[in-house]
């Protein structure tokens, strides 16, 4: 952390250590949470979005510059410096971010389910493509109010992010250019070595030119976002219990449930509304010595502790 020094990325200031804690004294940011702003905002436009995704595409090219992987980017970690109209945006909590090319092969599952990568929840390998992938599932977001990926079944839930089993839905998307879901298409792309970088992101003319709209979509995205990230707040996602089932089968070589039939509709956005998060009590479970970091919400799903916990 001593060593990012970004605009766009909340900064360490300084440690102070005491007999028996470490305390990480960070950079202030004042201006609230990226649904908050939104919602709050009467106006609201691509343009919007695709500013605020250039800024976190700037911000994460140079983590993956320093080799650093961040490994759970999603909208709570995005944060306004300030109250300011004109603020600009701040990627916030570095609590399972991994040096790349430390001679450690990334392969532990990690993050928060709904945003990671189909490579991560195969458990396979991986590289710093997976903050990509991330990122397109946070403009996806941001531009239509609800997340690409829910099912209220754990298996198919997973077997459409393996997939990258997604859709632009009527009419949701009837308004959104055809620019904007190329951008996305290009990182919610299930192949890691054809989906695009940082670098390669910032070039689009989705980013780069002036293929974003300037219409008002403000209405439908905030009601979208009300519905599906209610102040009770989507901290987790999805209950961080259902991976480790997942992983557990995936251990055990059990397939998934039957794929979802190709012949039916795509499901009405409103119904995605994810279920409330189901916290995971750490006390009575003993994950001290485990890899979770500030909240359950960020725990690393192979944690031996909780598995036997489940079993």
């Amino acid at each position: 952390l001593e060593l990012i020094k970004h605009e766009n990325i909340v900064a360490l200031e300084d440690i102070y250590e005491s007999s028996n804690h470490l305390y990480l004294i960070m950079q202030l940011v004042s201006g609230g949470e990226l649904f908050d702003r939104i919602v709050e905002k009467g106006f609201y436009t691509e343009m919007d979005a695709s500013r605020l995704i250039k800024q976190v595409l700037d911000a994460v090219n140079y983590l993956h510059s320093m080799g650093i992987v961040h490994r759970d980017l999603k909208p709570e970690n995005l944060l306004y410096f300030s109250p300011h109209d004109d603020s600009k945006i701040m990627i916030s909590d570095f609590g399972l971010s991994k040096m790349e090319g430390t001679g450690d092969v990334m392969a532990t599952a990690c993050g928060t389910p709904g945003y990671v990568a189909p490579e991560v929840l195969a458990q396979k390998p991986y590289s710093k493509a997976v903050d990509c992938w991330s990122i397109g599932v946070i403009a996806y977001i941001l531009l239509c109010g609800y997340p690409p990926f829910y099912d209220e079944n754990d298996s198919k839930l997973f077997e459409q992010i393996l997939k990258a089993d997604y859709e632009f839905d009527a009419p949701y998307w009837d308004d959104i250019s055809d620019s904007a879901k190329d951008f996305i298409s290009c990182l919610m792309e299930k192949d890691p070595k054809k989906r695009f970088t940082c670098d390669q992101a910032l070039q689009h003319p989705w980013i780069a030119g002036d293929t974003a709209l300037c219409k008002n979509i403000h209405e439908s995205v905030s009601r979208q976002i009300r519905k599906n990230f209610a102040k009770s707040k989507w901290r987790q996602a999805f209950n961080a219990t259902a991976v480790v089932r997942h992983m557990r089968r995936l251990q055990l070589g059990t397939s998934f449930s039957s794929s979802i039939n190709s012949n039916n509709p795509p499901p009405n956005p409103q119904s995605r509304a994810p279920a409330k998060s189901q916290s995971v009590d750490c006390a009575p479970l003993s994950l001290k010595n485990c890899e979770c970091h500030s909240s359950c919400s960020l725990l690393t799903w192979t944690c031996p502790s909780l598995t036997a916990a489940l079993s």
